[in-house]
Order: structure tokens, then C-alpha cells, then sequence
């Protein structure tokens, strides 16, 4: 695979302070490298004549009297140029949702929306997506790209308003829902997420190429499914709602039933075209390249933060010089205070305590925002120094949820800006040894 130019990791050489440091910057950097978005569309489309290829399907263009291109979710602008340069004319008309912009684009529209929170522009740029999907008819073809981000910025409301849908979005996250829960809720709560969008599509024939962002990589869950027939009920939504006690200030009258007329789906392919485990494979690689033992352990992590940490550096400890130990997934913070931070600045400044002196461990957001403007913070005796010198306990700012301010203050935050990708959370722990 060819490397983008430069580091993904924006400020890699002034991180790389030690040799330890070196290599795992190195082995998140292949990461980074392996799900760079134009190499993921490179590998799944082909065009030769009129036969086009998306992911071991063929469709024949000539077939077809339109060709129309969708997308949503943090990967879709990187997808969208690649497919112009890869279709070029062929495309008849196209518009993406992404959290950037670009003016790069000649026969795609880019729309610019928010995340991670729900905004009436989400919700006016999401109809403007659909007004296109119901454009196509029978005698079309509709490409679509599906990518993390994807649940915030198809914000559609029936009966609430987007700022009654981020409100209890923030309930949601703070109570430790999974993502797959919070999804179940979402689906029920837009006219383009849970299906809405292939229902909208038909009965042109639909192929989406699905970046995925969930552990696992249930097609059900990855942006809130809008192309998949979705299996939740409404019932499903509703529990949720009271396990986390959200009916206090949001109405469960507001959810309604996701498309289930199986006939929507007749003409619908849904391509998983990339996971964690493309990153995981490369920084498998790469770590063996520098000279350890790598072992990739997860691709679903799941959990509280904090007590996954506690899980990781416990194995960490039993392994051997010269290991590391490789997981994907997406954690969960149950937020207690008011501080700044994310899933992975949590989890890096929870086992920061607790690691010796010959270990790393490194949790970074694939899509390069924690939540923040980093993707992730690391711990090691050298972040251990650092804080000692400034006088800071990683402990006082876990307890008030304030993470990003703890690796800020300490420069030793992971910057990479958005990537362009999406495949959740990576982590990366690291016995260096003596040697």
C-alpha cells in the first residue's frame, strides 16, 4: 500500500522522545496509513468500459440511465474525490454530508455539517441528501458511501427539533450507553437513518460501500444503519429510553417505527469495505518490522474506559520484553464532572498510573478527534515525568472528566487534525523493555 505523504500524526517528531516512543508512534502511524480513505475507494471500485466494479460486485453502466453518488459520514469527502477522479463523467449528480467542506469537487455537492452533536443545518443539509435519493428511479444506479459520523449529520425530526434530539444525545452519552444503544435510539428518531435512505432510493438499484466505526461491525449499528432494513423496533427504542431514564426530558412520543417493507430492500447491496482489523493487520505488521511480538487481542473492545485500561495493563504486564498488544473498538466514559476530553485521552491518562517504567500505552480515535481537537494522549514514564514536574495527577483530572486539559498542558496529545477515516478507536500497548 503507498503512504500519503508526511505523517498522518502532525506533530510525530516532537512526540518521538525516546526510541520507545518512536516505534509506537510508528505502529500508530501504519494504522492511520492502512485506512486512509482514497486507498480504501482505490481497492473497491473499478471502472473498465462500461463495467464497474464496487467491492467484487459488476454492475454494467450502460444499463443505467443515471449514475447518482450519496454520502454521508466523516469519510465521505476524501470518498467523493476519489470517486470523481475513478467515474469522472459518468456521474450524473451527487451530494455528500460530511463534518469538512471542500471546493474541490466538479460534479459532487459537499455539504459541511456538525458532529458530534445534531444542528437544523444537519437536519436541512440531510434533505437535501434525500431529495436526490428520491430522484432515482428503476432505470438508475445509486453509489453510496456510509461512514462514521454518519448518525449526527442525518438528523431528519419528525415532531422534535434538533436541539431536543443533541440534548438528549448528551443524556445518552453521559450515562454510558453503548453505541449500539444510542443508535437504536437514533434510528427512530430521523426519516433518514434506520433504512430511510435505501426506502427513499427505491426502486433504483442502491450499492453502498460501509466504512465501518462499531465494534463488531454490525451493519445494524454503523451510522445508524440508513441503507440497511433495520431489525430494531420501536419497543427496542423505547427500552433503552427507560433504562437510561431519558423519558425525564425527552418525549418517547417523538420516536416513531423505522421502514420494515422487506420490497424497499429488494434492490439494495450493502459492502463492508473497511474495519479496525485493516488498521490492526498494518500496525501488526509494522510492530513486527521494528522487532516485537504483536498480538492483536480485540477488535470489539467495549467497556467503561477506565476499567479497560485497568484490563489492558494487567496483560500488559504479564507479556513478555518486547510485546504489543494491539485492540479495536470503542469505550465508554461515564462522564461525572465538567471537564474536556474523550473516550481515548480517558482511557491513556487511566492506565497512566499504572504502568511501569518500560511501558506504553497509546488509545487514539481513528478519526483523529477525541472528542477534542486530538486524537488521543500518551501515557509513558516520560508523560509520567512531565506531569510530576508540572505538579499534575492524572487521577485529578480523570475525576473531573477533564483528560484533554491533563495532555494538553503536557504537549503530549496526539494531533492529526481529521483523517478522513473512520474505524472507532485504536489502542496500542507497548512493553519496550531494556533493550
Amino acid at each position: 500500500m503507498p503512504e500519503i505523504e508526511g505523517h498522518v500524526i502532525q506533530n510525530f517528531d516532537s512526540l518521538a522522545v525516546t526510541p520507545a516512543r518512536t516505534s509506537l508512534l510508528s505502529i500508530a502511524e501504519a494504522g492511520f496509513q492502512a485506512i486512509q480513505t482514497p486507498t480504501v475507494v482505490r481497492n473497491a471500485v473499478r471502472l473498465s468500459g462500461n463495467k464497474l466494479m464496487v467491492h467484487g460486485a459488476e454492475f454494467d453502466l450502460s444499463e443505467y440511465e443515471h449514475l447518482y453518488i450519496l454520502g454521508v459520514g466523516k469519510c465521505s469527502i476524501d470518498a467523493a474525490l476519489e470517486l470523481e477522479a475513478i467515474l469522472g463523467e459518468r456521474i450524473t449528480e451527487g451530494v455528500v454530508l460530511d463534518v469538512r467542506g471542500t471546493d474541490a469537487l466538479t460534479r459532487i455537492k459537499a455539504l459541511e455539517g456538525s458532529h458530534p452533536y445534531p444542528t437544523n443545518e444537519n437536519a436541512q443539509h440531510t434533505a437535501e441528501l434525500l431529495t436526490l435519493a428520491k430522484k432515482a428511479t428503476e432505470h438508475d444506479l445509486v453509489l453510496a458511501v456510509i461512514s462514521g459520523g454518519g448518525s449526527t449529520l442525518l438528523c431528519q425530526p419528525e415532531t422534535h427539533t434538533c436541539a431536543d434530539e443533541a440534548s438528549l444525545v448528551r443524556h445518552l452519552f453521559k450515562k454510558g450507553a453503548t453505541i449500539e444503544e444510542l443508535n437504536t435510539v437514533r434510528k427512530h428518531l430521523s426519516r433518514a437513518r434506520g433504512g430511510h435512505i435505501a426506502a427513499a432510493t427505491h426502486p433504483a438499484q442502491l450499492v453502498t460501500m460501509i466504512f465501518s466505526d462499531v465494534p463488531g461491525d454490525d451493519l445494524h449499528t454503523i451510522a445508524s444503519a440508513p441503507t440497511v432494513l433495520d431489525e430494531s423496533t420501536l419497543e427496542d427504542a423505547k427500552r433503552v429510553f427507560d433504562m437510561y431514564g431519558a423519558s425525564a426530558s425527552f418525549s418517547v412520543e417523538h420516536l416513531f417505527e423505522t421502514p420494515k417493507d422487506t420490497e424497499k430492500f429488494s434492490r439494495v447491496r450493502n459492502e463492508l469495505v473497511v474495519t479496525n482489523r485493516t488498521a490492526l493487520d498494518a500496525m501488526k505488521a509494522r510492530a513486527e518490522e521494528l522487532g516485537y511480538t504483536a498480538e492483536i487481542c480485540d477488535t470489539e473492545l467495549q467497556g467503561e474506559a477506565k476499567e479497560v485500561a485497568d484490563m489492558i495493563v494487567k496483560k500488559l504486564h504479564d507479556s513478555k520484553e518486547r510485546s504489543v498488544l494491539l485492540y479495536g473498538g470503542e469505550t465508554t466514559v461515564t462522564i461525572t464532572g465538567p471537564g474536556k476530553g474523550g473516550r481515548n485521552e480517558e482511557l491513556s491518562a487511566a492506565a497512566l498510573p499504572l504502568i511501569n517504567d518500560d511501558e506504553l500505552v497509546l488509545s487514539i480515535a481513528s478519526d483523529g478527534r477525541d472528542n477534542t481537537d486530538v486524537a488521543g494522549g500518551i501515557a509513558d514514564a516520560h508523560t509520567r515525568e512531565q506531569a510530576h514536574v508540572r505538579g499534575l495527577n492524572a487521577e485529578d483530572f480523570l475525576f473531573t472528566n477533564d483528560t484533554f486539559s491533563f495532555f494538553h498542558t503536557l504537549q503530549q496529545g496526539v494531533e492529526t487534525g481529521y483523517t478522513g477515516a473512520n474505524v472507532a478507536d485504536l489502542v496500542i500497548a507497548m512493553k519496550h523493555g531494556s533493550s
